[in-house]
């Protein structure tokens, strides 16, 4: 797979005078310039795996702080008992299965306090870092499996059975096994250490799946430079800590699979902040879980901002230790943050944009000046540059106008594996990522999220492709033809809604078909809606018409009303 040029550098030389101080437009190569401080990355040939940097940011008064707090059973685990179990783990992995630099570990597994160790042990020694939804069916994980080909997986006895074979095995993180490989190499001078990095930046970290900008589940490839560079910036934006502030304890509703987690599980450990790991996540126990370790900040998607506008019950709990929200995943509702802000006025909404493509940051909003910028879901950020171009002729767009936002940055995805032709229609040879997103930059340089050109549905901040769920319902001998769409739906955002030509003769239901997708797809890619229709649209060249299956959707939803 190549390489792309992802730097802000990459671009033509341009005098800072040609750029536009309020929006970051520059007419000459009608691009948009972060207004952020260019923040210095370490030299690329420097050997940096993302483990070892974020302990290079690690403040030294961690000694005795909890990082990993299980939310209900209370276990904790401290900086340095989890630096030690770190480096067991890695020289465990590394003696007794053979690991090596560039091997990819398939990891399925609900949140625990063993999950962060095995992310970190892996990174520190090169191996690629493949976590998935463990609630997804055995078709996707065998999927996900010929994306990312790995040579060992991490899973629990319960979920493993799901796992198709790997060369190395499965290791079990609630083995007897597992719990020696923590404990093993733990003694010594070293011990609070990580093994010595041999693994360059450009090393390939993660694979992350997403739907991409089109079809299937596709295998996102970060490397360690890509997830050095978003974390240097948000290093570098942090305001100094008063000693006099409450310790910043961070609670975890996010999957720690998907990009958003699984990056702000590193932030919080290159920050000293504690991590409090929710398992399942339930509304009243992460209230609780508030009141009970004094969480300062949450990392959340918008349904569950609108839960806490929604809720009678959360004036029950003490959540005054609460300060902020970093909200991201898919667009918040200006309606919706208004509501938040009368009702918790002490708590202030961060909200941000991005892509597994992008590491999860493209965008952020900085202090409540910026916060008060609704609608918006930040400034471009630092190091990054954008261009909005018309979907039709390819022009690039000013300040003001919509069209399709393009980035470019150190924080751009290498590319899909094993996909090279998805990877071609996203990165271009400049190394602009077409995000598929209709946007626009006002004058003050602040990026709107107007629509989707992709045709992606956000479920609670979940990405479900509709042509794999169209797939599916073709496969049933009762439908004749199918088609999924985004139905509007004020808790989840939207929601998969179904039409469905039934074949002749065939007397398929709604539960029916909603039942035949239930049973082969993780529950947020559940069908939620049918609705049956004598034929779907499409263009001549086969294409389904989509917008006029929302239209017809939205049409009856009003006469309902």
């Amino acid at each position: 797979m190549a390489d792309h040029p992802s730097s802000a550098s990459g671009g033509a030389a341009v005098d800072a005078a040609a750029v536009d101080p309020g929006s970051g437009y520059c007419p000459a190569t009608r691009t948009f310039r972060s207004l952020r401080p260019h923040v210095p990355l370490p030299p690329p040939s420097l050997p940096l795996s993302i483990s070892h940097y974020a302990l290079s940011l690690l403040p030294p008064s961690t000694t005795s702080t909890a990082f990993l707090v299980h939310a209900s059973s209370g276990h904790r685990l401290s900086y340095p008992d989890f630096l030690r179990r770190v480096r067991s783990l890695a020289v465990s992995l590394q003696s007794s299965f053979s690991l090596a630099k560039g091997d990819v570990a398939f990891i399925l597994a609900p949140p625990s306090l063993h999950v962060p160790v095995v992310y970190f042990a892996l990174l520190s020694i090169g191996v690629v870092v493949s976590p998935a939804n463990p609630l997804s069916s055995p078709s996707e994980i065998a999927h996900q499996f010929r994306l990312c080909r790995p040579a060992i997986a991490f899973s629990t006895s319960q979920i493993a059975p799901k796992l198709p074979r790997v060369p190395r095995g499965t290791v079990l993180i609630d083995s007897p096994e597992f719990d020696s490989m923590l404990t093993r190499h733990g003694d010594g001078a070293a011990a609070e250490a990580m093994p010595p990095s041999r693994v360059e930046q450009s090393d390939s970290a993660a694979i992350l799946f997403s739907s991409g900008t089109t079809g299937r589940v596709k295998g996102v490839l970060l490397t360690h430079r890509n997830l050095i560079a978003l974390l240097a910036g948000l290093y570098d934006l942090q305001p100094e800590r008063d000693a006099s502030e409450p310790h910043p304890v961070a609670l975890f509703t996010l999957p720690l699979f998907h990009v958003f987690g699984f990056f702000m599980l590193v932030r919080a450990f290159a920050f000293g902040e504690t991590a409090v790991l929710m398992e399942k996540f339930d509304f009243v126990a992460m209230l609780r879980a508030i009141e009970k370790y004094r969480v300062t900040y949450m990392p959340v998607s918008p349904p569950l901002i609108v839960a806490f506008v929604k809720s009678e019950i959360t004036g029950k709990y003490d959540l005054s230790s609460l300060q902020g929200l970093g909200c991201g995943g898919a667009p918040l509702g200006k309606e919706v943050a208004h509501r938040f802000r009368e009702k918790f006025p002490h708590v202030e909404i961060v909200q941000g944009y991005g892509l597994t493509e992008t590491c999860g940051g493209a965008t952020r909003i900085l202090g409540p000046d910026e916060a008060n910028h609704h609608g918006s879901v930040g400034r471009i950020a630092e190091n990054m540059e954008a261009k909005i171009v018309d979907p039709t002729t390819g022009d690039a767009l000013p300040p003001g106008q919509r069209g399709e936002l393009w980035l470019r940055g150190p924080t751009i995805m290498k590319g899909y594996v094993g996909d090279d032709k998805a990877t071609a229609e996203t990165i271009d040879s400049d190394g602009w990522l077409r995000t598929g997103d209709l946007c626009y930059i006002d004058s003050e340089g602040f990026l709107f999220i107007v629509d989707r050109l992709k045709e992606l549905i956000k479920y609670k901040g979940y990405q479900v492709a509709p042509a794999e769920l169209e797939h599916l319902l073709h496969s049933n001998p009762d439908i004749a033809d199918a088609a999924v769409i985004p139905y509007p739906d004020e808790e989840a955002g939207q929601i998969p809604m179904a039409y469905v030509v039934r074949k002749p003769g065939s007397n398929i239901t709604e539960s029916q078909v909603m039942d035949f997708i239930a049973k082969q797809v993780a529950p947020y890619k559940k069908i939620r809606r049918v609705a049956f229709i004598s034929s779907i649209p499409k263009s001549p060249a086969g294409k389904i018409l989509r917008r006029e299956l929302v239209n017809l959707a939205a049409s009856v939803r009003s006469a309902k009303l």
